[in-house]
């Protein structure tokens, strides 16, 4: 018997019958018809019988598709990711093998929302995007609004699925329709793939009057419903779970469900316009977020700035706090060795753009609080103005990579990061927003 395989196994308690996959220690491994696995241990088993060959097990079936030409035209963009995955019965895991019209044949349902153009042009897991991928995505993407498309679905990997919405944010200028990103936790072999729900919620929400990038996600563990996330308020918040994108600092734009019912939630987005949507995509690429912690080391800042970077995101804790290393109770008086204060000022008189963000996520930073905080101020360090920032650690990265592709003036970037440019600053913190 080989992987791939369809058998049984008579324990002596029980007969189970799955598809053979490769063993794993003590255990013998069956993926069973709902789509899970399950691990049989080796001396309970009695016998395990060949049922069928598992020859073309593991080939993807895929049906054409009639497209209904008075629908909605939408482009379907696929990147690659969990939603564009399939068993690999070889090793047992998946891998990223779907072409768009693979995917689109999860879901059939599709067809009776949207008239769908697909489009492919990477398979790239979400780990190994790069700027230069978020460029050719921004440029397709526009090509494609501006041509006609009512709206964009894009399929992508969740890990940094919230690093391209909110880059693609920032990109495309004047949008004028929806783009919705989506993903999935779970591969389409298995039971509980939630790509299916996802695409479809995504199918309704570019049919609406948002306009904007957005993140499109299952709201619960369940399939209950979808919710459209603000592209630069959302954050991956587990590694597993189907509900894992939630909003931060702000409420959910709407809660959308498969009949195509949509309830808004947030009141505060654009709406579908006449405009003519501008890929911005220069960014700068020398652009890093540090993060501190108990007993880092500042000298870091050093390497950075050696190596020519032009613009750093300190992931501070709490309301904006770095490591002073106050060792009296005079100001000014520190341990050189554990204070960051003269490595971000030496940074910021070189020419880079500083930016603080929290490492807490949820509430705003505020410089004026502790004295800690105002030494750290003091450096030129931005923490926003009159607004004190709320801006996701992640979201800082990729406006300060893509203000700083826009403009090389110190002054001029410091302008465009504190101001409020695609939502990533909220006017006021919404007490119902905290763990959403």
């Amino acid at each position: 018997m080989k992987p791939g395989d369809h058998v049984q196994v008579k324990t002596k308690k029980e007969t189970i019958k799955g598809i053979l996959m490769p063993q794993q220690g003590s255990f013998v491994v069956i993926k069973l018809k709902n789509g899970y696995n399950m691990g049989i241990d080796k001396k309970k088993v009695v016998k395990i019988k060949k049922i069928k060959s598992g020859k073309g097990i593991g080939k993807i079936k895929t049906k054409k598709v009639k497209q209904k030409k008075d629908l909605p035209k939408v482009t379907f963009i696929a990147t690659g990711g969990t939603i564009g995955t399939h068993v690999d019965y070889k090793t047992g895991g998946v891998f990223m093998c779907r072409t768009p019209e693979e995917i689109l044949a999860t879901t059939p349902k599709l067809a009776n929302i949207i008239n769908i153009k697909t489009l492919s042009p990477f398979t790239t897991a979400s780990e190994d995007m790069s700027i230069d991928n978020y460029k050719k995505l921004a440029k397709l993407i526009a090509d494609e609004l501006n041509s006609g498309a009512q709206g964009v679905i894009l399929t992508h990997g969740t890990d940094t699925l919230h690093y391209t919405s909110a880059v693609l944010s920032f990109m495309l200028e004047d949008l004028n329709k929806p783009v919705a990103v989506v993903g999935a936790q779970r591969s389409p072999d298995r039971g509980s793939f939630d790509g299916k729900m996802n695409l479809i919620c995504a199918a309704h929400f570019c049919k609406s009057d948002f306009a904007g990038v957005a993140i499109v996600m299952h709201g619960s563990s369940s399939d209950e419903f979808c919710y459209a996330i603000r592209g630069t308020k959302c954050r991956k918040m587990h590694t597993s779970r189907r509900d894992a994108f939630r909003p931060i600092n702000e409420l959910p734009l709407a809660k959308i469900w498969t009949d195509g019912k949509i309830k808004i939630i947030n009141e505060n987005f654009d709406k579908r316009s006449d405009k003519k949507v501008v890929a911005k995509t220069k960014f700068e690429k020398k652009v890093a977020i540090v993060k501190v912690f108990p007993g880092s080391d500042p000298s870091i800042i050093d390497w950075y700035i050696k190596n020519g970077y032009k613009g750093l995101v300190i992931e501070g804790t709490a309301l904006g706090h770095v490591p002073t290393g106050e060792s009296g109770t005079k100001a000014g008086k520190f341990n050189k060795k554990m204070s960051w204060i003269p490595y971000i000022k030496k940074a910021i008189d070189k020419g880079l753009v500083v930016v603080m963000a929290s490492t807490t996520l949820y509430g705003r930073i505020h410089p004026f609080v502790y004295r800690n905080l105002r030494l750290a101020h003091d450096t030129g360090m931005i923490y926003g103005e009159k607004l004190p920032s709320d801006m996701l650690p992640e979201v800082a990265y990729v406006k300060l990579g893509w203000v700083l592709g826009q403009t090389k003036d110190c002054e001029k970037a410091k302008e465009m990061m504190i101001k409020n440019l695609r939502g990533e600053i909220t006017k006021r913190s919404d007490a119902k927003s905290f763990l959403f």
